[in-house]
């Protein structure tokens, strides 16, 4: 007995081939806004691991490679950011529009620039997610990947998001992942399920 997308033998009819295909030649920009140490950078490694193994392009953009390569020269005031988010997400949409997923871990602390580069993504008709990375700073103090947290305390830094500068957390994100009561996989899972869900995986 065969059912809908099901032939007789029990292999997936043309439709669905199709329709699979499409899916993974189908861009879009993923970006995971968060605080430092949220665990973005982690949740997109692993969903990109994932989506590459189901055979579609995908790209990392890390904002800590973009600092260095892209917007070496920038500082952290919030003009130097904006500009950042900017240029990242140009970089973004240029991938997505080529049928990239284009993963963006990348903090991007004010509404503002997020929306600036929502709007981009709208004027170009790529898709665009929006994903909150809501782990709480209490526990990305107490990860402190890079250390961050530990010299903000002690004096030797200032203007850490989310401490002594301001992060803006998204209203109405396509996505927000609580973090710190799953693990990473459970994360990229729920990420991959949205993106199924809105037919770009």
């Amino acid at each position: 007995m065969s059912g809908p997308g099901v032939s007789g033998h029990g292999a997936p009819d043309h439709e669905d081939i199709q329709d699979l295909r499409e899916r993974k030649m189908t861009g879009a920009t993923v970006w995971l806004t968060g605080l430092p140490s949220a665990g973005k950078t982690t949740i997109a490694y692993a969903l990109a691991e994932r989506l590459r193994g189901e055979g579609h392009r995908v790209e990392v953009l890390d904002g800590d490679e973009i600092r260095e390569f892209l917007s070496a020269g920038l500082g952290f005031d919030r003009e130097d950011r904006h500009t950042n988010v900017q240029r990242i997400g140009f970089v973004a949409e240029l991938l997505a529009s080529n049928g990239v997923k284009a993963l963006v871990p990348v903090i991007a602390p004010y509404a503002d620039s997020r929306e600036a580069v929502r709007k981009r993504h709208q004027r170009e008709g790529t898709p665009y997610l929006e994903i909150h990375v809501a782990t709480p700073v209490e526990v990305c103090s107490e990860r402190d990947v890079k250390g961050l947290y530990a010299k903000q305390a002690a004096g030797e830094i200032s203007g850490l998001t989310g401490v002594d500068d301001p992060y803006e957390e998204p209203e109405s994100p396509d996505l927000r992942l609580v973090t710190h009561d799953r693990t990473v996989q459970e994360s990229a899972a729920a990420l991959h399920a949205l993106l199924t869900e809105r037919g770009l995986a």
